[in-house]
């Protein structure tokens, strides 16, 4: 009990996590999810082309079943289940995966759509041709070997790697704290530039560039982004994007189709073509037909059939931006370097695979001069030997046995050990002149590979020129056409809103309090002419037909431009309120929309005229006022507005008709004022803009109108604050100039005068609805008589029983609408 008393060790938790979880990151890391730099291969990776090389599994002899080779990696290299050697062994065999596949697979290995393998008991493999140049020379101690898991094996720690694995097939993984991808490399650019390198060691990234130009993905795509690819290779982190290849053909009819031909690296096509189907049949973008793949066995080959007059340019457009037609692919190269896990460059991960290679040239070179000096002292003994024949012969028969004789025959002749076994087992067939003569033209030939071995051995520039040879002699078998195109530049994607909004008629609705809503026009004439859902006491600013591609541009009188394009406004059945303006833009409780126009998105013309009820005025233009990025979520400045004022109104006004108009305002005290619109001067959106009317204390604008004084009939209609209403035509006050105070519109009483609570402009077939403190009231101005500007109206309104006017808006008997035209 004392004994089993001292093992017991007491340790905090923190401890015991923190040494257990270290060990296992450290297996993980090293042992199973990141590649080495040398060979570029995990663990498994290695010991799968390992077990099938020992096997005789190679390209130059007849398939095997995979299982037996999952079964040998299992049972003699890696412990851990047949599934993941399994998943290791297809990747490898992957030529969309790899740039250059290690294992050759019959059966299915899998497939771009995501398919999965068949199982391993129906598949057969067998190493591909370049895989034997991973495993060349590996039987003449050109790597290290470490006992396998139960010690009755040995496995290489590394392969010799005759090629720059690493780069040409990349790799990808994750392990405890770390993550690697490296993306494939075209074969004869990585080895062009080796090449280069080991001529210049001191080569700067701009110069390995010209050789190693970027990333060669197997699906080829078209990569876009220098400046990416050079952060990568510099500092092992950079990002890309990687674009499907595409054309757009013609159809008969007058259609388009546009045919994928090549896709990004790693994308799964079935996901990418179900995810295109997707957007066409949820209506995300307008003017595809059909979609189809019809890749066969002569390659890949996807096909987006458009409808008549669709622009097939922006429909890719927005496919490369929405689908994974186009992808982010971001460089993270990290590898074991020296047992520890480190994110290298383009440079570093060169000079660590020549300095590989230098190894193993100079182990195999070591290996074979051995071997070499060894059969020379050996082929020098045979020499020997046959030069005094019968002596030596003599003395074998005169021993008692084998070992006798190698004893007699070193001591008397003085041979080496191995020199006389050699002799003892020469076959009697050997004796002869010929022989002698072959000996020595071996004999010849072993001391110039001697000299050969000892050259590369004790010349750094002849280790150099051999590693050179072999390099070119692999690039020259192997070398194929890059696949994958590089575009400096990485394409801004502009999606024009046409190509993802089908164009078409609804009704939208826009109310004094700031509800919104479109209703297909089958809902809006389903209601028969309904108020449309509106709430009481609320009433259309805006209502009429647009088109889902118009702009609608709402202005409150706080001085706040709110923009929404029709089709962002919510689809709701006619009879609904709608959505409120609030659930997007926060306005003020007392905030109201009080003017609204829509305009098709081809209009970046014409003046916008603001007028305040402190008496300013201003014309912005159009294109002052364009949606900002945060339109959806914040409200423009239109005005600046001293403090306590507010907007009165807005109105649009086309560049050709701002010459021609004149301005029509009306004070509270009962003042009108008329002056040429050309005298406003236009300003920017943040201006305040200039004075309208020279206003008393205590008075302010009610309202502001445009006219034509060529037009003889034109004509406002007048509200006071006791309910009369008046008609007059504008005539009644003529032009003279801006900022003053103008002429008296009302006659002014001595008791309980009447002021101006409301003034609109009014024509034929127009009715005005009154917002009253308390109700809505309809006026029909035309059933009301004119009156001179000394007449105060007659009542309409008893403004005891529904308080006094807000707000008047002139509306047709057409839709209510307050749009440009």
């Amino acid at each position: 009990m004392a004994d089993e008393a001292q093992k017991i060790q007491e340790l905090t938790l923190e401890e015991v996590m923190g040494d257990r979880f270290g060990r296992y990151s450290k297996y993980i890391i090293q042992e199973r999810a990141l590649p080495d730099i040398r060979d570029g291969l995990k663990p498994v990776q290695r010991r799968i082309l390992y077990a099938m090389a020992i096997d005789g599994n190679t390209y130059d002899k007849g398939f095997r079943k995979s299982a037996k080779s999952v079964g040998n990696v299992m049972g003699n290299f890696h412990p851990h289940g047949d599934s993941s050697i399994y998943e290791a062994m297809v990747r490898l065999s992957q030529d969309w995966k790899l740039r250059e596949p290690l294992i050759e697979m019959h059966g299915n290995n899998g497939s771009m759509d995501g398919d999965p393998p068949a199982a391993m008991r129906y598949t057969e493999a067998r190493l591909s041709k370049i895989a034997s140049e991973m495993l060349k020379d590996i039987d003449k101690k050109t790597v290290d070997f470490v006992l396998n898991f139960d010690d009755t094996a040995e496995e290489p720690t590394v392969l010799p790697a005759r090629f720059p694995n690493l780069l040409v097939n990349g790799a990808t993984g994750i392990s405890a704290g770390y993550a690697t991808e490296i993306p494939p490399h075209n074969l004869g650019e990585v080895t062009d530039g080796l090449v280069y390198l080991i001529d210049h060691p001191d080569a700067t990234l701009e110069k390995m560039m010209t050789f190693v130009k970027g990333p060669d993905f197997p699906t080829g795509g078209i990569l876009q982004g220098l400046d990416g690819i050079k952060k990568a290779y510099e500092t092992g982190r950079g990002r890309v994007v990687v674009r499907a290849k595409t054309s757009i053909q013609q159809l008969h009819g007058n259609r388009e189709q546009i045919v994928i031909s090549e896709i990004p690296y790693e994308v799964n096509k079935a996901q990418m073509v179900k995810k295109i189907d997707e957007l066409r049949v949820l209506k995300k973008v307008d003017g595809i037909s059909e979609v189809r793949d019809e890749s066969d066995r002569m390659g890949l080959s996807v096909v987006i059939e458009l409808k008549k007059q669709a622009d097939s340019q922006g429909i890719l457009n927005y496919l490369f931006k929405n689908t994974d037609l186009q992808i982010t692919y971001n460089f993270n190269m990290v590898a074991i370097s020296d047992m520890q896990p480190k994110q290298v460059g383009l440079l570093e991960i060169l000079h660590a695979y020549l300095k590989h290679q230098e190894e193993v040239v100079t182990r195999r070179t070591q290996y074979s001069l051995q071997k070499a000096q060894d059969r020379l002292h050996i082929v020098a003994g045979l020499v020997k030997a046959l030069s005094i024949l019968d002596q030596v012969i003599s003395t074998i028969r005169a021993s008692k046995n084998k070992k006798d004789a190698k004893t007699n025959l070193v001591a008397q002749y003085d041979f080496t050990e191995a020199q006389a076994e050699a002799i003892v087992s020469l076959q009697l067939y050997r004796l002869t002149n010929t022989d002698v003569t072959a000996l020595e033209a071996e004999a010849a030939e072993l001391k110039t590979a001697v000299a050969g071995y000892q050259a590369i051995l004790g010349n750094p520039k002849e280790l150099a020129r051999v590693i050179k040879a072999e390099l070119k002699s692999v690039v020259k078998a192997y070398r194929n056409d890059r696949k994958t195109e590089i575009e400096a530049e990485i394409e801004t994607l502009e999606i024009d809103t046409s190509v993802t909004v089908i164009d078409e008629t609804v009704m939208v609705a826009v109310s004094h309090d700031g509800y919104l809503k479109r209703s297909s026009l089958r809902s809006y004439q389903a209601s028969e002419g309904a108020d449309g859902g509106l709430k009481e006491g609320d009433f259309a600013i805006l209502q009429q037909p647009m088109q889902t591609l118009d702009q609608l541009m709402l202005f409150t009188n706080y001085g706040h431009l709110i923009q929404r394009p029709v089709h962002e406004i919510a689809d709701l059945k006619w009879k609904e309120m709608g959505e409120h303006i609030s659930q997007s833009i926060g306005l003020a409780a007392d905030e109201a929309i009080i003017a609204a126009f829509s305009f098709t998105p081809n209009e970046q013309s014409g003046y916008f005229v603001i007028g305040t009820t402190d008496g300013y005025i201003k014309q912005t233009a159009f294109q002052d006022l364009l949606p900002s990025r945060t339109y959806r979520s914040k409200a423009q400045d239109f005005i600046k507005l001293h403090a306590g004022a507010n907007v009165t109104n807005v109105y649009w006004v086309s560049e050709t008709d701002a010459q021609q108009q004149a301005i029509f305002s009306a004070s509270y005290n009962g003042y009108g004022l008329s002056f040429a619109l050309n005298e406003v001067s236009v300003s920017g959106a943040k201006a305040g803009g200039v004075k309208l009317m020279d206003l008393k204390d205590g008075d302010h604008v009610a309202n502001f109108t445009l006219f034509d004084p060529a037009e003889k009939h034109a004509a406002v209609a007048i509200i006071t604050q006791r309910g009369a209403f008046k008609r007059m035509f504008l005539s009644e006050v003529g032009l003279t100039s801006r900022a003053r105070r103008g002429v008296l519109i009302l006659r002014e009483l001595k008791r309980d005068p009447h002021r101006v609570a409301a003034m609109v402009r009014v024509a034929p077939k127009i009715a005005l609805l009154v917002k009253t403190e308390q109700a809505l009231l309809t006026i029909d101005p035309q059933a009301h008589a004119t009156g001179d500007r000394y007449s105060n109206g007659s009542f309409v309104m008893d403004v005891e029983e529904v308080g006094q006017p807000v707000f008047v808006l002139a509306q047709s008997s057409e839709p209510i609408s307050n749009h440009k035209d």
